[in-house]
């Protein structure tokens, strides 16, 4: 049998419902130790301001194979995992979730994202990278390995000029 050519699938992403808490523990246990339980993404898919959405590359796995869970409070939004199978990598499933999230997020009025990664994780830098997440931090021994993570920040804004930073107005404090 020949490979899949993984460039030329197009992953379909929808928004998890709470049928689907069983299937986003084993995703994550698939990519994560320890992964969340089922009643972890139970609660998560019905938590308000929660983002839950899970994504398929159907010429490589017949069920889902990736999912994303963002919080949102007020205008600021923080992405809690992104998960893709090990089958499903490189395909462009994560980069579709997190296309998919972006968009919802922003339409729900979030204005930035906050995301932290393990600093040796490679792809997913890569990743955030590509979209315009900005390095704004560092956190020791964040993981349970003792690996290090780093902050991300991303503007959801829809002008590409608008980088999340806040301008500081020059003034003159004469009294």
């Amino acid at each position: 049998m020949a490979p899949v050519d993984r460039q030329l699938h197009a992953p379909a992403v929808h928004r998890a419902t709470p049928t689907d808490a069983a299937v986003m523990s084993a995703i994550h246990a698939s990519c994560l130790s320890p992964g969340w339980d089922e009643a972890t993404m139970a609660q998560f898919l019905v938590s308000p301001g929660v983002l839950c959405l899970m994504g398929a590359v159907a010429e490589i796995m017949a069920t889902p194979g990736g999912l994303l869970i963002a919080r949102r409070a007020d205008d600021e939004a923080e992405l809690l995992t992104l998960a893709v199978a090990p089958p499903c990598r490189r395909a462009g499933l994560g980069r579709a979730l997190l296309k998919q999230a972006i968009g919802d997020l922003r339409t729900s009025g979030a204005t930035q994202l906050f995301l932290e990664v393990d600093e040796g994780n490679e792809a997913a830098l890569a990743l955030y990278r590509a979209f315009g997440a900005r390095p704004v931090g560092r956190r020791p021994g964040y993981y349970e390995s003792g690996a290090n993570a780093l902050i991300f920040s991303l503007a959801l804004s829809e002008s590409p000029s608008d980088d999340g930073q806040i301008a500081e107005e020059p003034h003159d404090d004469q009294r």
